[in-house]
């Protein structure tokens, strides 16, 4: 998997949240579980305004797949606007719950 360094990590934060008043440093932490919420963002609502704005190959720049797979479950797919980004969602989650084994 291709990572990306913590600028490239704002950057790309600070695109989908620019028209909010908040700081991109703290999305990112709410982001990578260090804090519960950043204004109205909670990670799962933060989860979501990335997989609506970002493709799949981003999208696991920013988070391993295995905290996509935590993330992307029902509830936050039938949260997604687009039917089609919708349906490419439901097929990723259940790809990656077949190919990732649950942790514990």
């Amino acid at each position: 998997m291709l990572t990306i360094n913590k600028s490239e990590r704002l950057n790309l934060l600070g695109r989908i949240l620019w028209d909010y008043n908040l700081s991109v440093e703290e999305a990112d932490d709410v982001l990578q579980g260090h804090k519960d919420s950043v204004g109205h963002y909670k990670r799962e609502s933060l989860f979501l305004k990335i997989i609506e704005s970002y493709p799949w190959f981003t999208v696991i720049q920013l988070l391993p797949p295995e905290e996509v797979k935590q993330l992307l479950t029902r509830h936050t797919i039938a949260q997604i606007r687009s039917i089609s980004l919708r349906h490419k969602y439901e097929f990723v989650r259940k790809r990656l719950h077949r190919a990732l084994p649950t942790s514990g």
